[in-house]
């Protein structure tokens, strides 16, 4: 769970009405089943980050984090966006994550040893959107 805190910081736009700063995404199936967050990269052109997506895991399986990446890809493309990038853990624990974005056709483009902790390297997957 994130901090208050930390969620504060990264609703704080969204809720004051700038959606070119950051997108929020909700699955909602008669109550909040999935969430996505995504954020432009700073100094590009049309580069987005996918900072978080959760599911609740008892809907894991049924397609809502698939619906989450389709919709939050097919907005930026539409807008003009020309890469979306996801990271993720790169510890065994996280392996189910980085086997979702292969299925969706993210390219593994980067690894950044020990980024999150000693062991704990950071996977950065891409995938072009034009």
């Amino acid at each position: 769970m994130f901090p208050s805190a930390m969620l504060d910081d990264m609703t704080a736009a969204y809720f004051a009405g700038d959606s070119d700063t950051q997108r929020w995404i909700v699955a909602d199936t008669g109550s909040a089943t999935g969430v996505a967050y995504t954020v432009p990269e700073p100094l590009t052109e049309g580069t987005w980050n996918t900072l978080c997506i959760c599911v609740d895991p008892a809907a894991h399986g049924q397609g809502i984090g698939t619906a989450l990446m389709r919709q939050i890809e097919g907005e930026l493309a539409a807008e003009g966006a020309r890469v979306l990038l996801v990271e993720t853990s790169g510890t065994p624990d996280f392996e189910r994550t980085r086997g979702f974005y292969d299925m969706l056709g993210y390219e593994r483009e980067a690894r950044i040893r020990d980024y999150y902790s000693a062991g704990d390297d950071k996977i950065i997957f891409r995938k072009a959107l034009i």
